[in-house]
């Protein structure tokens, strides 16, 4: 495992609530303007269970493909948030280094309970597949990228390629496959039931509890978290780790007083023992939170996608 301690200073920094997750202004105050991107279609439908199923598709201004493809899964404590906010806008740069995105809703918590977000994100991936060939994807080059309930979502995209138990396959195109080739996770929680232990333990300000009827975790399970460990443990991508998962790639706050970094170290380790060292970089962002200025800079993105780009363009 590639382990990085950052420090990084900024002024001029400020942060919002929204949805119970904390990230930056600069991130999700205003949603980016996509006017300018001439290859695009949205609010496509990938299945018809619910009209949260659609996404959006952004090509790069040149090229014939096929493209590697990024799926933008965006967090919201999973009850909130949507495909085009300004969670988007890493994911955009892109497009310049000739990546297609899919930017995707899925269905939140108030609607229907896990599994059903990994049973939608899932059948994403399966549409793209099989529709590689129209909207010029590489159906074998694919990666997925969310910070927070999107961090959760990409990284147990990752791990539970070919667990039947979190896929619905009468969602649509089931002679394909879910499995990915790349994860980045921005700070997803992963261990629920370990949350309010590893928050007390960081000594973070205003720690959030999450072993509570009302919490973000215990609403996506459809019960409290404390009366419901087997749910868990299936929500929870540590649970499927196999030497066949995909390369990850984990960054994640010291002071994030939402969710605990040792989160992210946690399934850092587990990776790094089940598939090796070589295939896992985790980055521990000093005096970054919940999000922070520490994961948008140009020289963080960049990184990013030096690690998309070894595992989607060769």
């Amino acid at each position: 495992m590639k382990y990085c301690f950052k420090n990084q200073f900024f002024k001029n920094w400020t942060s919002l609530l929204l949805f119970g997750i904390f990230l930056p202004i600069s991130v999700m105050a205003q949603n980016p303007n996509t006017d300018a991107i001439e290859r695009k279609w949205l609010d496509v439908p990938y299945a018809k269970a619910s009209r949260a199923q659609k996404l959006d598709i952004y090509l790069p201004i040149d090229g014939n493909g096929p493209f590697p493809v990024i799926v933008s899964i965006h967090g919201g404590a999973f009850k909130g948030g949507d495909k085009a906010d300004n969670q988007l806008t890493p994911m955009l740069e892109g497009l310049k280094r000739g990546y297609a995105v899919v930017s995707i809703n899925y269905r939140l918590s108030p609607e229907a309970i896990f599994p059903a977000q990994i049973y939608d994100v899932k059948a994403v991936v399966r549409w793209i597949k099989a529709n590689a060939r129209l909207y010029k994807f590489n159906p074998d080059k694919i990666a997925a990228w969310g910070g927070s309930a999107g961090g959760h979502l990409s990284a147990l995209l990752g791990t539970s390629g070919g667990v039947l138990e979190l896929e619905d396959l009468s969602m649509g195109n089931p002679a394909q496959t879910s499995r990915i080739q790349a994860v980045v996770d921005w700070f997803g929680p992963t261990d629920f039931l370990k949350m309010d232990e590893q928050l007390k333990e960081s000594k973070v300000k205003n720690p959030q509890t999450h072993s509570i009827p009302d919490s973000p975790e215990s609403e996506l399970i459809g019960k409290n978290l404390v009366d419901a460990p087997d749910r868990v443990r299936k929500v929870n991508p540590e649970t499927y780790v196999t030497p066949d998962d995909p390369p990850f790639f984990i960054q994640h706050g010291q002071i994030d007083h939402l969710v605990p970094y040792q989160q992210s170290a946690n399934l850092a380790l587990k990776l790094e023992f089940v598939i090796g060292k070589e295939k896992v970089t985790f980055e521990l962002l000093e005096n970054n939170g919940h999000g922070g200025p520490g994961f948008t800079t140009g020289q963080n993105i960049d990184k990013v996608f030096t690690f998309l780009d070894q595992y989607l363009k060769r």
